[in-house]
């Protein structure tokens, strides 16, 4: 018995053994899921990278990303619900800021992205060096900065916020600055409410309802649903860098009050589901 003969023997043995592993393994079913997801957009990554070289650093890329990626929310079994669209709709530029869960909300951005038209995002420098995704997301115009360098990024921030008010573009910041899925909206970091009273934007803030479907600590990530919700846009017209705080306080505030009432009205739908299951 040869060993290509033995290796083709292993494949299929894998192949056959996926669906049970999957359907009975909560771990297995979690890490093939972010590896069908990850393995998705990278893929996805090298496929764009060629057409997007064609406009390099357009945030139209990003549109053409989207037609690509969103599909992959089907696999992993989640439904992203739009609310308060009218607002992203605006041909405008305003400082979106968004609650961040994890990389899933990227997926939840797949499906805003034809909304919003023309959007970019302010990411960690990191995100560039992993390639293909991190060529294409520079391809696609977003702002890549140093977290551990904050005067650095802010002067990258408030250069590239003078193109994009004037192309209007929106321009996608989350505030808490780390992910954490913990059932609630962390304090915010004053960068992105530094940037949008000097620019004169307006705040959109948009809230996620919470990631219930999923734990990284119990491996686990099912299938769900993320009522996403934009709120109207809060004027900074007249503020000063004094203003910060009080900017702050309002916006996570309104987010809050957001996030908690999504989140019962999905877990009211859920156990009104299981009442009729019964």
């Amino acid at each position: 018995m040869t060993s290509s003969f033995l290796f083709e023997i292993i494949v299929v043995a894998f192949i056959l053994l996926l669906p049970f592993l999957y359907e009975t393994s909560r771990t297995f079913r979690y890490y093939f899921k972010f590896l069908m997801y990850y393995g998705t957009v990278m893929m996805n990554s090298v496929i764009l990278i060629p057409v997007m070289m064609l406009r390099p650093r357009n945030v139209k890329n990003l549109l053409l990303a989207s037609s690509m990626c969103h599909h992959t929310s089907n696999l992993l079994g989640l439904r992203w619900q739009i609310r308060g669209r009218e607002h992203l709709e605006k041909e405008r530029s305003y400082v979106i800021v968004a609650n961040h869960q994890s990389s899933l909300d990227i997926l939840g951005m797949f499906d805003l992205w034809p909304v919003m038209d023309k959007c970019t995002v302010v990411a960690k420098k990191e995100i560039f060096y992993a390639w293909p995704f991190g060529l294409a997301a520079w391809l696609c115009g977003l702002i890549f900065i140093d977290r551990m360098n904050s005067e650095k990024a802010r002067t990258i921030i408030n250069t590239a916020v003078k193109y994009l008010k004037k192309k209007k573009i929106k321009l996608w910041i989350f505030p808490e600055g780390t992910r954490r899925n913990t059932g609630e909206i962390h304090s915010f970091k004053k960068g992105a409410f530094h940037v949008a009273i000097n620019a004169q934007l307006p705040i959109l803030p948009v809230v996620y309802s919470s990631y219930y479907f999923m734990s990284k600590s119990e491996k686990r990530l099912d299938s769900g649903r993320v009522i996403i919700t934009a709120l109207p846009p809060i004027s900074t017209e007249g503020l000063e860098v004094k203003d910060v705080p009080d900017l702050m306080e309002k916006t996570r505030s309104l987010m809050t009050q957001a996030f908690h009432s999504t989140n019962r009205e999905i877990q009211l739908s859920l156990a009104s589901k299981k009442q009729n299951v019964r």
